[in-house]
């Protein structure tokens, strides 16, 4: 049993081991103004996850950084989508 007991907790110590923060640079083509990016960086800061934004006007990008095990690009490119300004990751 305490084998057992220590399995399981080596378990629940490791576990969040095996998500991965990760970045990603979207594309938003459709910022036209310098108050674009405040919709946008509020619509990717509400998706569970992200924990960093930054959207820059100029480039008319977003560098997200968010934990892969709560969300993945399809969801951040769907709450810029959302937010009125479609974006694509960049390569």
């Amino acid at each position: 049993m305490k084998k057992l007991f220590a399995y399981v907790a080596l378990a629940a110590v490791i576990s969040p081991v095996w998500a991965a923060t990760q970045t990603v640079t979207l594309s938003v083509p459709g910022m036209t103004c310098a108050a674009c990016p405040i919709t946008v960086k509020k619509a990717l800061s509400r998706v569970d996850g992200v924990s960093k934004v930054e959207v820059t006007f100029e480039k008319r990008e977003a560098v997200v950084t968010f934990d892969d095990a709560k969300t993945n690009i399809q969801k951040l490119t769907k709450a810029t989508e959302d937010a009125g300004y479609p974006s694509t990751a960049k390569q």
